[in-house]
This record gives structure tokens, C-alpha cells and sequence, in this order.
């Protein structure tokens, strides 16, 4: 894994975004992960398709997938760990994300200190 990278790939979550941009029914360049507003803890992640990089977009390679991470992401998600886990009862991409001080009960939001991530940024 990338020792600076604002966001680090497992070979799950590689595999699975090359899956997603290998069925994709349009060309595209990766898979973009944002942060929005939104959820009961205050964020959730957001990972759609990118059909092109964005100007200040953050492009993280890692075990031959591309995904672009949004610019207003970056303080949120700098350190985090995409991966990707499937059971029986649901699939999709799961964040280890340090600047996450709590999550919501469904597992759907979550929440940061500003300060503790900006910091935490300043330290790379």
C-alpha cells in the first residue's frame, strides 16, 4: 500500500472496482469516492463511476485499479482503507477510516472531528 496515499486500495476493493469498470456500459476512467452531507451521524461515502479525472481530483493506483478521490473528500479520508466485503446478506465497498469519530447504529454515516483530521493531514 501507498505510504502517503489519501486513501489506500485492498486487493478486494481493487478487484472490485476493476469488475465495475470492466462492466461499466459506458467507457470510463474509474470509480470516484466522495463524502457528502447526509445520514444520521452527519456523512456518508459516496463511490460512483468517473468518467473522467476532475481537475483537483486525488488519483490513488493501487493492484491496477484507478479511483479518484474528490477534492472535498480529501480531509475526511486521508489514511482510510477502501475495502470490499461480500456475505450472504449484502455486498459492497467498506471504509477503515482513522478520522472517523462514530458511526451511526445502521452503519450508514458517520462522523469526524474537522480538527483532528485536518491535523492529521498537516502530518504527511
Amino acid at each position: 500500500m501507498s505510504r502517503f496515499a489519501v486513501l489506500n486500495l485492498t486487493e478486494a476493493a481493487a478487484e472490485r472496482v476493476k469488475s465495475l469498470v470492466a462492466r461499466s456500459p459506458k467507457p470510463v476512467a474509474g470509480i470516484r469516492v466522495a463524502v457528502r452531507s447526509g445520514g444520521c451521524s452527519g456523512y456518508t461515502y459516496q463511490v460512483d463511476y468517473a468518467d473522467t479525472k476532475g481537475p483537483l481530483d486525488e488519483v490513488v493506483t493501487e493492484h491496477g485499479a484507478t479511483v479518484f478521490v474528490d477534492p472535498s473528500a480529501l480531509l475526511v479520508l486521508i489514511g482510510s482503507v477502501m475495502d470490499y466485503k461480500e456475505s450472504q446478506m449484502e455486498s459492497g465497498f467498506v471504509f477503515q477510516n482513522p478520522n472517523e469519530t462514530a458511526r451511526c447504529g445502521c452503519g450508514e454515516s458517520f462522523s469526524v472531528d474537522p480538527a483532528a483530521a485536518a491535523e492529521g493531514a498537516h502530518a504527511h
